[in-house]
């Protein structure tokens, strides 16, 4: 297997380079960038065998440092959003920025997804590792964090391990915003997704959650034997973006989620040790940004599933916790697996 490199941009006097990775069959599969260390192509093919990009992304480094949707990025230091920005560790009040409205969102403004990340090629096992040093302050969190990710793609499979250590009583969540498409084209109200959960997390207005753990029956939340996205989109105010908690969660890998895009015949699977995953069904495109394919991205023209802990957790002790303690580490891991049906 080949992992190759290549120059994609430059931001002040730091170089951007984008890495492209193989499968056992030779095809080229994906591509990623160290800017905020994004995947900016994933190819997968139909059941005719035919490969299309199934997530949505751009050619230029340009086009990702000056959209703020976050397309393909990592994210962190805290996925998803913290309620006025604030949270309390240890009897002390941190204040985070609040770029989302009054809220924080996805580390701030320049949250792991601006940063440009260290890279570090493994052929052997077609593994491209990962690594940022988030210094004690940076977007208002305490803690120096050490931030590790490593991308592997096997034959059908690519994994992704996030690892954080830290040298201060902190909080970390770290997820990857990237926006599917199985069909390649189009909008995705069509997928079919199932949801490996019987509950989610209610939110307000400006999408913080209440607190309260809430069962998905009877409601447009429900996608345990599966359901066409667009089927009761229109019940939900505004869209899908919503923290789904997962059945009997104990930290292992087990599958979570099935989308599967039935004129191409792609399925994803997403496996993952998180608690929660977030759905969003890009209710916010809005044709402004102009993709690799030389088409806008509409509305719905891309959905995101980010397996991560719960949305404002700091602030919720009936959440998961998210808090990272000295001599502890941060370990996630995330599979997306892709078959044709």
């Amino acid at each position: 297997m080949t992992i190759d490199k290549e120059y994609f941009g430059r931001i002040a006097d730091t170089e951007v380079y984008r890495y492209s990775l193989y499968n056992e069959r030779g095809y080229h599969v994906v591509d990623i960038i160290t800017y905020g260390g994004a995947i900016t192509s994933l190819c997968a093919p139909d059941r005719n065998g035919s490969y299309g990009d199934i997530v949505l992304g751009f050619g230029s480094l340009e086009d990702y440092t000056s959209n703020p949707r976050y397309f393909g990025a990592l994210i962190g230091r805290h996925a998803n959003r913290i309620a006025d920005g604030r949270f309390n560790l240890n009897g002390v009040e941190y204040q985070l920025p609040q770029n989302n409205g009054a809220n924080h969102l996805h580390g701030g403004f320049r949250g792991l997804d601006k940063r440009v990340w260290n890279a570090k090629e493994e052929e052997e096992n077609n593994i491209l590792h990962l690594s940022y040093f988030s210094k004690d302050g940076e977007e208002g969190y305490p803690g120096n964090v050490e931030a590790f990710v490593d991308y592997r793609l096997s034959d059908n499979e690519l994994s992704i391990e996030y690892r954080a250590v830290t040298d201060r009583d902190t909080i970390v969540n770290l997820t990857n915003h990237s926006y599917f498409n199985l069909k390649a084209e189009g909008t995705i109200l069509k997928h079919e997704l199932t949801l490996n959960a019987d509950s989610f997390t209610p939110v307000s207005a400006d999408l913080i959650p209440t607190g309260e753990i809430a069962p998905v029956t009877g409601t447009p939340m429900d996608f345990r034997d599966g359901r066409v996205i667009g089927s009761q989109l229109g019940l939900t105010a505004g869209g899908y973006d919503h923290n789904f908690v997962l059945n009997d969660w104990d930290g292992t890998l087990r599958s979570a989620v099935r989308l599967y895009e039935p004129t191409s015949g792609r399925v994803l699977e997403i496996l993952t040790t998180q608690p929660g995953v977030q759905f969003y069904s890009g209710n916010f495109l809005d044709g402004s940004f102009i993709g690799k394919n030389g088409a806008p991205y509409v509305k719905y023209a891309g959905l995101c599933l980010e397996p991560q802990h719960f949305p404002d957790a700091p602030n919720h002790p009936n959440f998961p916790s998210t808090v990272l303690r000295p001599g502890e580490e941060y370990k996630q891991t995330t599979v997306f697996r892709f078959s044709t049906e």
